[in-house]
C-alpha cells in the first residue's frame, strides 16, 4: 500500500538539536482536521528527529505516581529474593533482570567480553497471556512476584499506557499517509513490554553506562522517566540531551515504524549516560500483534539505496531479544531454542547513518 502523504526527501544529515513537543489532546477530537494536525506534527518529529514528547495525553498522574512508588518498593528488596522472579523462569520473557543480563551478542558468536555492561536491573512486564491457545515465545502468562499490590498497580499502569499508545498508532497511520484505523485489527495481543528499570547510584561506579548506545526493536517506545541522563544521537554525531519533562512521555522510532515507512521515519540511536544519581525509567514498548507482517506502505526515499524487506513482527522483537538476553543465548547455545531469521542491517545498536 503507497502513502497519500508526500514527506518529501530527506536530508543527508538530521541536524537536530533538541526534541520537540507535540500536544496530543487533538487526537481524542471528533473533527478530522484537529486530529490530523497532530499527526502532521508526528510526522514532521518522525522524519526529522526520531524522538519527541508528548503532552495532552489521558494517563492519570495518580497511575504513573503508583508505578514509581511500585518500582521503588520492589528493587529495594534483596538481591535474593528479587531472583526469585528471574526472568529465565518465565514463560514470556518477563520478569526480574539481574545487572548484568544484558549484552549484546552479535547472530551466532559468543558474548564479546570486553563489551560494557550496562550499570542497571529491570523487572519486564508483557502481556498477560490468558487463553494459551496464542501462545508464542515473547506471548504467555506473565511472571509475576507474590505481592498482589506490585500486580495490580503494574497492570493499570501498563493498560493506561496501552490505550494511549492505540491513539498514538492512529495518529501514526495518519502520518503515514494511511487510513486512520490501518493499525487497529493489528494490535488485538501485542507483545508490548513494560519495563521497570532501576539505575542505582553508587559512588564507586561513576563510569558505568546506563544503557548502550541501541535503537529500539518495536514501531515505537513511550519512556516516562523519573531523572535525566537519556541522550540522543543527531546525524553530525553529537549527543542530544533529552531531559525531563514533567506531565510528558518521550516517543521515540523503533526498528518496526523505520521499516513500515521505507525509510521516511527513522529509529534513533540513543542511550543513557553515565550514571549520576539514582534514576528510575519505565519504557513501553509499543508494537503489533506477533504474526503481523511489518512491510513497507511507501515509496522509498528519493535517492534512497537501502531496500527495507518485510519481516514477521514477532520474530523480529524475537531474535534481537535473544541477541541481547544471557538466559536467551544459553538456550540457543544448547539447542533448546532456534533465533528466527531477521534483516541484519536493522536492529539493536545501530548506529545513524545518511541516506
Amino acid at each position: 500500500m503507497q502513502s497519500r502523504t508526500n514527506l518529501h526527501k530527506q536530508t543527508p544529515l538530521r541536524r537536530f538539536s533538541s526534541i520537540p513537543v507535540i500536544d496530543i489532546s487533538g487526537l481524542y477530537s471528533a473533527v478530522p482536521a484537529e486530529r490530523q494536525a497532530v499527526a502532521d506534527n508526528i510526522r514532521d518529529a518522525a522524519r526529522d528527529v526520531g524522538f519527541f514528547y508528548v503532552c495532552g495525553h489521558r494517563v492519570p498522574e495518580a497511575a504513573t505516581d503508583d508505578l514509581v512508588a511500585s518500582a521503588e518498593r520492589y528493587f529495594a528488596q534483596p538481591y535474593e529474593q528479587k531472583m526469585q522472579n528471574y526472568i529465565g523462569l518465565s514463560q514470556n520473557h518477563s520478569g526480574y533482570v539481574p545487572e548484568g543480563e544484558e549484552v549484546f551478542y552479535s547472530p551466532g558468536s559468543n558474548a564479546d567480553v570486553n563489551k560494557p555492561r550496562d550499570h542497571k536491573e529491570a523487572y519486564d512486564v508483557n502481556y498477560d497471556l490468558g487463553d494459551l491457545r496464542y501462545r508464542r515465545p515473547m506471548l504467555g502468562p506473565t511472571l509475576w512476584p507474590d505481592d498482589a499490590d506490585f500486580k495490580a498497580k503494574v497492570s493499570c499502569y501498563y493498560g493506561h499506557g496501552t490505550e494511549l499508545a492505540k491513539v498514538l498508532f492512529r495518529g501514526f497511520a495518519l502520518a503515514l499517509g494511511l487510513e486512520e484505523t490501518f493499525f487497529d485489527g493489528k494490535l488485538i495481543r501485542p507483545p508490548n513490554q513494560l519495563r521497570l528499570i532501576h539505575y542505582p547510584y553508587d559512588p564507586g561506579l561513576q563510569d558505568a553506562q546506563g544503557i548502550g548506545a541501541h535503537t529500539d526493536y518495536e514501531c515505537f517506545t513511550l519512556l516516562l522517566p523519573t531523572a535525566d541522563g537519556l541522550e540522543v544521537l543527531n546525524g553530525e554525531g553529537r549527543w542530544i540531551d533529552a531531559p525531563v519533562i514533567p506531565g510528558s512521555f518521550v516517543v521515540n522510532i523503533g526498528d518496526m515504524m523505520e521499516i513500515l515507512s521505507n525509510g521516511h521515519f527513522r529509529a534513533t540511536t540513543h542511550r543513557v549516560r553515565k550514571v549520576k544519581e539514582e534514576r528510575y525509567a519505565f519504557p513501553l514498548f509499543c508494537t503489533c500483534d506477533y504474526d503481523t507482517v511489518i512491510e513497507p506502505v511507501m515509496a522509498p526515499c528519493e535517492g534512497a539505496d537501502k531496500q527495507y524487506q518485510p519481516v514477521r513482527c514477532g520474530d523480529h522483537l524475537y531474535a534481537q531479544t535473544i541477541d541481547t538476553f544471557d538466559y536467551l543465548q544459553k538456550r540457543l547455545r544448547s539447542g533448546d531454542i532456534e533465533r528466527p531469521e531477521t534483516q541484519p542491517d536493522v536492529g539493536f545498536g545501530r548506529e545513524e547513518r545518511a541516506l
